[in-house]
C-alpha cells in the first residue's frame, strides 16, 4: 500500500476509537505480507521542524497498525518531521511493538539493513530509500535517520540482498508530487535497479497513482499514491492503489493493482467492480 499517515483526519479516527482501515481490512487481512509507506513519526517527544508539513501520530495509533501492516518503510520525507528524538522514540516503540520497519535506523548502517522475511519458503528482501528533501533527515555513522538515495549504494545494497534472497523489493520514495508520469530519473534508476537484481520496484511520494512499466519482465509501480491520508480535494489525490504480487522463488509471478478512494477523513474505500 501507499502512504499511511496517522496523524490529523485518520489519527482523529482512531482516537474516537475507530480504525481507518475497516473499509479494507479484509483485503488486507488475506494477504502473506503487508508492506506500507509510514508517512509520519509516531511519538510523543520532539519539536515540530520549520518546513509546510509536519506530521506526528501519537502512539496510540500503533495497535491499529500492527493489525494491517507487517513492515513499515520509514524512508521518506516526513520521518524526521519533530526531529531526532522523535525518531529515535518512534524506533524504539516500533521495536517494542515488533514491527519490522526498512529504511531507517539508529545509524547509517541500520538503515541501510536488509530485511529478509520468509513466506511459505520464499525469501524476500525488502530495502526502502528516500530521495526528497529536506536531506537532513539522512542517518549517519553515529546518528539516526533514513536512507538517502545515493544510486550506486542502492544498487550495492540490491546486490548484497540478493545474495541473501529469492527476490529483492526496493521501495522508492521518488517522483513529482501532482504528476501522473514518473520522470526520467525515475525511469533510469528503476531499470538499473531490476539490472542489479531487483525483482520489482515500488514507488512512493507523488500523493497519486503514476504510471507504471515492465521491464525485463519485472513490474515497476512508480507511485501507489495515497492510501490513509487526508488532506486532500482533487480526486487524483484521493485515489489510490493496492498493489498484489504473487512471488515464488523465481521472482514475480504476477502482479495486479486494485483502486481505493479516500474520503475526507483520509480513510481509503474499496471500489466496487
Amino acid at each position: 500500500m501507499g502512504d499511511v499517515m496517522l496523524a490529523d483526519g485518520p489519527g482523529h479516527v482512531i482516537r474516537r476509537g475507530g480504525d481507518p482501515f475497516a473499509a479494507v481490512a479484509s483485503r488486507l487481512a488475506s494477504a502473506d505480507l503487508r508492506i506500507a509507506n509510514l508517512e509520519c513519526v509516531i511519538a510523543r517527544s520532539g519539536k515540530a521542524l520549520a518546513k509546510p508539513w509536519t506530521f506526528r501520530a501519537h502512539p496510540r495509533v500503533l495497535p491499529v497498525l500492527q493489525k494491517h501492516v507487517d513492515v513499515v518503510s520509514l524512508a521518506n520525507n516526513h520521518s524526521g518531521d519533530y526531529g531526532a528524538e522523535a525518531f529515535e522514540e518512534m524506533l524504539a516503540r516500533l521495536d517494542r511493538a515488533g514491527l519490522p520497519y526498512v529504511g531507517g535506523g539508529r545509524n547509517l548502517r541500520e538503515a541501510h539493513r536488509v530485511r529478509v522475511i520468509e513466506r511459505k519458503g520464499v525469501r524476500i528482501a525488502l530495502i526502502a530509500y528516500n530521495e526528497m528533501f529536506p536531506r537532513r533527515f539522512e542517518a549517519g555513522d553515529d546518528h539516526a535517520g533514513i536512507a538517502w538515495s545515493d544510486d550506486e549504494q542502492v544498487l550495492h545494497d540490491i546486490r548484497l540482498a540478493r545474495a541473501r534472497a529469492d527476490v529483492v523489493i526496493p521501495f522508492m520514495h521518488w517522483g513529482q508530487e501532482d504528476n501522473e508520469q514518473a520522470h526520467a530519473r525515475q525511469r533510469a534508476l528503476a531499470r538499473r535497479m531490476i539490472e542489479a537484481g531487483a525483482a520489482a520496484v515500488v514507488g512512493t511520494h507523488p500523493h497519486l497513482v503514476q504510471d507504471t512499466e515492465v521491464i525485463d519482465g519485472k513490474p515497476v509501480v512508480y507511485s501507489l499514491g495515497n492510501f490513509v491520508f487526508d488532506g486532500f480535494t482533487k480526486p487524483l489525490n484521493n485515489t489510490g492503489a493496492l498493489l498484489w504480487m504473487e512471488v515464488n522463488r523465481q521472482g514475480v509471478a504476477s502482479w495486479r493493482m486494485e483502486t481505493v478512494r479516500i474520503d475526507a477523513r483520509g480513510v481509503p474505500h474499496p471500489v466496487s467492480k
